[in-house]
């Protein structure tokens, strides 16, 4: 099958650039001897995970769903963190997972016994400084809710506890600034890390970007892990997903209000909503940055600002033309819902053969399920 046949809009992911990015997460472990899990919250489209699962050691969730996932499509190491547990929760997946990481002291101390001896018991820590460069996504912003600061800290949790989980970092491509932070942590907590077994440094540590040093990162994991004598954990998402995935999208109108406005079969609010949220524009394949031609590629939702970006193109864009909306994996697809009744875009893989496996599709009944099972007579 043709690319060209499958009906618009729809992700299309690419095995190859799949297995480049996880190469490079496979040289890394090499390199450093620090594990690696899929940070579920970014990507979970299990239909994948068939390629993933040889190069990494598990997955990392933030909620109770994403741990079942974990568990039962990907295997190995499987880590439960969350924001914040009932009881509920915490009954249903203490058998499942390998790593229990909590966010407080308080519900520590309140779900412990429920824990201990089914999984190792983590706490999340928040060094008060961080890589991110949003507010939306900082951990470390004013007021912060994520994980326990050094000075509230009681030195007592650290007796029923195997490891702690930083996460620091949000699109970090600079080793520097990474490193720098390494430091940071061993400055506050250092001293409580002869009682662990492990830490998890999180995710958001761009490592596959281009140019980006992969030796230095290496080297320094390797010496941090070797210094407190401790299993390290990185939570990679966008890292091992980047520049895997496209979105394909089919004009389906032209208008013009000073500026000309491509209107496409899928929307921001609905299909890509980072883009929408932190206000980053998307990338269009077909664009040119000195193009003659001047187009808002608009969404064919009813929110006034719902946009994917504005691009140049060498050629005027006509009804029916396609368009690949570039690196649309991360926080993409586990975000979809179903605002304006829109059609929800399917998801392919092209594997490194040739072939168009298709991992998911979804029609009227679906939209129709997920807001009523049942009526009221």
């Amino acid at each position: 099958m043709s690319p060209l046949q499958l009906k618009t809009p729809y992700f299309l992911i690419d095995e190859h650039k799949l297995l480049r990015n996880l190469e490079i997460a496979k040289y890394l472990k090499e390199l450093s001897g620090v594990k690696l899990l899929l940070a579920l919250k970014c990507f979970a489209t299990w239909g994948v995970f068939d390629i993933i699962k040889p190069y990494l050691d598990g997955t990392t969730s933030s909620g109770p769903f994403e741990v079942k996932l974990g568990y039962e499509t990907f295997g190995g190491e499987t880590h439960a963190y969350s924001v914040g547990y009932s009881e509920d929760d915490v009954r249903d997946i203490t058998d499942i997972c390998d790593k229990f990481i909590f966010n407080s002291q308080s519900q520590l101390k309140t779900y412990r016994h429920m824990v201990a001896g089914k999984a190792s018991l983590g706490l999340r820590l928040n060094p008060g400084v961080s890589y991110a460069g949003q507010d939306l996504a900082d951990p470390a912003r004013q007021f912060s809710r994520l994980g326990v600061h050094a000075d509230k800290i009681d030195p007592e949790v650290f007796t029923s506890l195997n490891g702690v989980m930083f996460h620091m970092n949000c699109e970090n491509k600079d080793v520097d600034a990474f490193v720098a932070l390494l430091n940071v942590i061993s400055d506050k907590f250092g001293n409580y890390f002869d009682a662990l077994d492990w830490v998890s440094l999180g995710g958001g540590v761009f490592f596959t970007w281009p140019g980006y040093n992969i030796e230095k990162l290496a080297s320094a994991l390797k010496a941090f892990g070797m210094h407190y004598d401790l299993q390290l954990y990185l939570e990679p998402g966008e890292a091992i997903i980047t520049q895997t995935t496209d979105l394909v999208v089919t004009i389906v109108d032209i208008v013009e209000n000073d500026m000309k406005t491509a209107i496409v079969d899928s929307c921001t609010e609905a299909h890509r909503l980072d883009t929408l949220i932190y206000n980053e524009p998307a990338f269009i394949k077909e664009s040119t940055e000195n193009g003659k031609h001047t187009y808002v590629i608009g969404s064919c939702s009813c929110l006034a600002g719902d946009q994917f970006c504005v691009a140049n193109f060498e050629e005027p864009l006509e009804v029916g033309q396609r368009l690949h909306i570039l690196d649309s994996a991360g926080y993409t697809m586990v975000k979809l819902n179903w605002f304006n009744g829109l059609r929800m875009p399917s998801v392919y893989c092209q594997r490194t053969n040739g072939y168009i496996q298709l991992l998911n599709a979804f029609d009227y009944q679906d939209f129709k399920r997920s807001l009523s099972q049942w009526s009221v007579n």
